[in-house]
């Protein structure tokens, strides 16, 4: 019986460690008063050691506890042997404080609470808290990671953005504003080239022609614009408008070629009104709170026959001015401002020509359709009397037309080509266009940057779990290395029984 129950293993919660040596009488309730004065004594022995590189380790950031004692007062039994006198005794300072540290710690076993306690704290607080550091820092860097790789797919994203904002524009991206200035500076080339393309259309507009007359007996013109750009192109407004071509053609001026403004009401006239000019005239005009028109034109006495100007009758006559607006009020023959513009140039005649357009091709949409439901006698019958132009169309002919038709209309109405009108009809819509494809790209280099911080952070966070790895390694392995000492300080209390503490995991 007594041989069995000295098998039967002694299972200590390590949690309970301390209170369970307490109960059983093992530790005094007071041993934490005693460790304060074993402390401040160890404080002062680790002052003064030899050299020794065993030594070094041990007291090397470790917590010195009696098992380090014991192994300190072994190494001095080495190094303080020549200090041993006949009677077994040693008289170095070294040995006896040391000695005196562990006869300290065994008063009572005050040692055996201190281990039980740093154990304690090791399984329950220490390694814990390094796991949860250690957790942190590895879900940190997967977060990071997550946002960093977000980050440059955004960027990217919006880079790919900016240059298919860019493709729809017909431009490389390079420099925006410029670019799109050189677009709008061949847009007059492309509109002609359209103005030409236009002259295909001769057969698509007869065969409308025909067959609104023919159904509704229509009486007005069908397709005025897009019938004259087909016979004379892409021609100015003003020939449109008035039906006669302009012997002189006046463009607007550009909107950043304006002239300066004058400021504070002054007008300046040059050299004109200082001095005398080449023929010995004074000007004699003066600008003092607004403009003195008397101007003093005589000659001087020696040049009063030679060089003299010849003013007609004596009486100043009155002088005509005649204002002309831009437009209608031309003078015939002067096409100028919007009557200068090309056709497809105007907006309101491109407005026009493209509405014609797609009422073309709506028509030939839908004759499309009702072609393929014409196999019935009632829709030949319909039909008999048509002119010969329509009886003798067929679907891919019609097909055909429709396709031109739409090449037309999609070239006038593509992305590209309403910012380019955009552009034309007023310069400052390039900034606002260049403002918005450059906030693409800002907001990109931004992302850049933030993965750029996101990737640095990460690399903090990798190296905080570098340094916490070998810290919870080192307390692992001095906790199971005190998990053994203390089992076997018990085991020898209960005549060798085996001992395990329960719960130690680090």
């Amino acid at each position: 019986m007594e041989q069995n129950i000295q098998n039967l293993p002694i299972d200590v919660q390590t949690s309970k460690l301390l209170d369970w040596l307490l109960d059983r009488r093992h530790c005094n309730l007071k041993w934490q008063n005693a460790i304060k004065a074993i402390r401040e004594k160890i404080n002062t022995a680790i002052q003064d050691m030899p050299e020794n590189e065993e030594i070094k380790q041990l007291l090397s950031g470790s917590y010195i506890h009696y098992f380090h004692c014991l192994r300190i007062v072994e190494i001095l039994k080495g190094t303080e042997a020549s200090s041993k006198n006949i009677f077994g005794r040693y008289s170095s300072q070294r040995m006896k404080d040391w000695q005196e540290i562990v006869s300290l710690y065994e008063t009572d076993n005050v040692y055996l609470a201190e281990v039980a306690s740093l154990l304690i704290r090791s399984v329950s607080y220490e390694g814990p808290a390094l796991r949860k550091q250690l957790a942190k820092a590895q879900q940190l860097q997967q977060e990071l990671s997550r946002r960093e790789v977000e980050c440059q797919s955004s960027a990217a994203d919006l880079r790919e953005r900016y240059y298919a904002a860019c493709k729809q524009y017909g431009i490389r991206g390079d420099n925006v504003a410029h670019e799109l200035q050189a677009l709008v500076k061949d847009l007059p080339a492309v509109l002609e080239k359209i103005g030409k393309d236009a002259a295909k259309l001769e057969e698509q507009i007869r065969l409308y022609t025909a067959f609104t007359n023919f159904v509704c007996d229509w009486s007005e013109p069908v397709l005025p614009l897009l019938t004259f750009v087909q016979k004379s192109g892409n021609t100015t407004f003003y020939e449109w408008r008035t039906g006669t071509v302009p012997t002189v053609v006046e463009r607007p001026i550009a909107e950043d070629a304006c002239p300066e403004t004058l400021t504070e009401g002054m007008i300046d006239w040059g050299d004109f009104g200082k001095g005398t000019d080449a023929q010995g005239f004074s000007s004699g005009i003066t600008v003092e709170d607004g403009i003195d028109w008397g101007i003093s034109l005589e000659p001087n006495a020696e040049d009063s026959s030679a060089g003299g100007i010849d003013w007609g009758d004596s009486e100043a006559a009155p002088v005509e001015i005649e204002v002309v607006d831009v437009g209608t009020d031309c003078p015939e023959g002067v096409a100028k401002g919007e009557d200068a513009l090309s056709i497809l140039e105007n907006s309101q005649s491109r407005s026009q020509f493209i509405d014609e357009l797609m009422e073309l091709e709506v028509f030939f949409t839908q004759r499309l359709s009702e072609m393929g439901e014409e196999g019935d006698v009632v829709a030949m019958s319909q039909f008999q009397l048509a002119p010969s132009v329509i009886q003798s169309q067929t679907s891919e002919h019609i097909r055909e037309m429709l396709s031109v038709v739409q090449d037309l209309v999609s070239r006038l109405t593509s992305l590209r080509m309403q910012h380019l009108f955009m552009i034309q009809a007023s310069p400052r819509y390039v900034e606002r266009v260049s403002e918005v494809l450059r906030q693409k790209l800002k907001q990109a280099d931004i992302l850049v940057l933030k993965g750029a911080t996101m990737a640095e952070k990460r690399q903090e966070a990798l190296e905080e779990q570098s340094r916490l790895e070998p810290r919870i390694d080192l307390l692992a392995g001095c906790t199971r290395e005190l998990q053994k000492l203390i089992e076997a300080d018990i085991s020898k209390r209960y005549h060798n029984r085996p001992v395990n503490l329960m719960g130690v995991n680090i």
